[in-house]
């Protein structure tokens, strides 16, 4: 995986997940926090896969860049 796809998904998975982790106390360990962390990524690599399968000549290009 390209270094700014996993930017990318770190990015939109920080937001996904920071709706549902503000209300939780960060001193209290939790199997919520992991879960919800671990659907955040799932969901941000969806959203990335979705992207790339609708507009393919952008991820094309932008491969092509990096070679």
């Amino acid at each position: 995986m390209v270094e700014e796809r996993k930017f990318a998904i770190l990015f939109a998975a920080t937001i996904l997940a920071a709706r549902r982790l503000i209300d939780m106390d960060p001193d209290k360990p939790s199997m919520a926090k992991q879960f919800f962390v671990d659907r955040a990524i799932e969901d941000a690599a969806f959203i990335l896969e979705r992207i790339d399968a609708r507009w393919p000549a952008i991820l094309n290009s932008f491969s092509a860049r990096q070679e």
